[in-house]
């Protein structure tokens, strides 16, 4: 099936606060729980806690609003700088920042990263981590060499990218280029985190249905090899849940870092 003619995320939006409701909240028939929550949450975990990264400088380049994934970072970065393609999505975060009525409930997720940590009595401390690390969020545009322009952002000890490169690359070559203005923003020898649908062709949020770009595990191990990275772990979970809101396979949680 051919997804070239779906909306683009970076082109044509979509609805943030449905998104997250889609994919990522606590209702009870969302199906994603296993995928888009503890998949990631568990292997930024496990990663995060061999102690090899950390430092001063986290960036997160990843779709949507989600912040689950940045738990587990809050405890080995001083900043984390959060970057945007679309305002809607800005707006969406800093409700929750700011603690804002109406923003997105996220307890869930800091259930889940208390309980594998033994310390469900300390859900309020870890939320107040994350909103005291996460201290700017800035908005970016893939078509420009500097994604940041006109900030010059100092480079970063670690990216991570979740689902982003797979919304917004139309092809094999989108998806490389994307891939080195995200290096680019990186520390020689620094850190880069995916995570990504395998075999994947669309997602809906309300009534759009969006463009996701088709890879499999190899073709994203040869892109990081070939643009010089060596790749530190790598799990890939089959999919297990039923649904028509996205067509995908599996998902990819990929670590690397940057040859010096």
């Amino acid at each position: 099936m051919d997804s070239s003619n779906y909306k683009l995320y970076h082109v044509h939006g979509c609805d943030s606060r449905q998104y997250l409701e889609n994919y990522f909240s606590d209702k009870p028939d969302m199906v994603f729980r296993d995928d888009s929550l503890i998949f990631p949450i568990e292997n930024l975990k496990k990663f995060f806690q061999l102690g090899h990264i950390r430092g001063d400088i986290l960036l997160d380049l990843s779709m949507g609003s989600f912040i689950h994934h940045l738990y587990a970072a809050c405890e080995f970065f001083k900043h984390i700088i959060v970057l945007k393609l679309n305002d809607r999505c800005i707006l969406e975060l800093k409700r929750w920042v700011d603690t804002r009525t109406g923003a997105f409930h996220w307890g869930h997720a800091a259930q889940i990263h208390a309980e594998m940590e033994g310390k469900s009595d300390e859900l309020e401390d870890k939320e107040g981590k994350v909103r005291s690390a996460l201290q700017h969020v800035v908005k970016c545009n893939l078509e420009k060499e500097n994604i940041t322009e006109p900030i010059d952002l100092p480079p970063a000890d670690c990216i991570i990218s979740a689902w982003l490169l797979d919304v917004t690359s139309k092809d094999r070559d989108d998806y490389i280029r994307n891939l080195r203005k995200f290096s680019k923003l990186l520390k020689p020898g620094g850190h880069l985190i995916l995570i990504g649908c395998l075999e994947a062709i669309y997602y809906i949020v309300g009534k759009d249905k969006l463009h996701l770009f088709r890879y499999d595990e190899e073709f994203v191990r040869k892109v990081l090899v070939g643009e010089g990275f060596i790749i530190d772990r790598c799990e890939v979970k089959n999919r297990t849940n039923v649904s028509d809101l996205i067509d995908y396979k599996g998902v990819i949680f990929v670590a690397a870092h940057k040859e010096k």
